[in-house]
């Protein structure tokens, strides 16, 4: 995967269906940090067989999430990498029918479920990061009254913000500069409410 942005939005039901499965979300994870990994490599991080790792990858593959890296490996072992440093996906591609508005529903809370749980992981080994790292992480939350089309806007200005940051900590990996350096998750959420 090149240090440029791919975002791949959704629009499709199969592609999304194909993402709505638990084990897929975490192994796209793995690899979209990994870079490059094989099956057993990845069923080492998730804790789950090769054999049912390897099946979840080829499903990735086929809807063109992840690719085999041409010429590695061998007959054995099938090396794998993101195709996409980001997958989205928007309730106007699929609320055009009940059937295709349900499972975006269904896939948006399984997502904001595995969100919730890294974060409550974080928390669970807070005690083991140094103190920089503790000091450095932050949840907050931000309320404001406004418009569709300002939400649009905040949404559109934090995405640029998180890919200028994603893109120069791809180019500082691909250079080397690894020290220091962890897997950070930034989740963001805006949406409408009534109290």
């Amino acid at each position: 995967m090149s240090s440029a942005e791919q975002t791949h939005r959704v629009k499709d039901l199969d592609t999304l269906k194909a993402l709505g499965h638990p084990l897929r979300i975490k192994l796209y994870r793995a690899l979209y940090f990994a870079g490059t990994a094989t099956a057993s490599q990845l069923a080492e991080k998730v804790g789950e067989a090769v054999s049912l790792v390897s099946y979840h990858l080829r499903k990735l593959a086929k809807h063109g999430i992840i690719e085999e890296v041409e010429g590695g490996g061998d007959a054995r072992e099938r090396w794998w990498r993101p195709v996409m440093t980001s997958i989205s996906t928007t309730d106007e591609d699929f609320r055009d029918a009940p059937e295709r508005n349900a499972v975006h529903t269904a896939v948006s809370r399984l997502y904001a479920r595995q969100r919730g749980e890294l974060y409550e992981s974080y928390l669970d080994t807070k005690a083991t990061w140094s103190d920089d790292w503790r000091d450095s992480a932050f949840s907050s939350e931000s309320l404001m009254p406004l418009k569709p089309e300002e939400l649009r806007s905040l949404r559109e200005e934090l995405a640029e913000v998180v890919r200028g940051y994603r893109l120069r900590a791809e180019a500082a990996r691909a250079a080397g500069d690894t020290e220091g350096r962890e897997n950070v998750a930034v989740q963001t959420y805006g949406f409408p409410f009534r109290t």
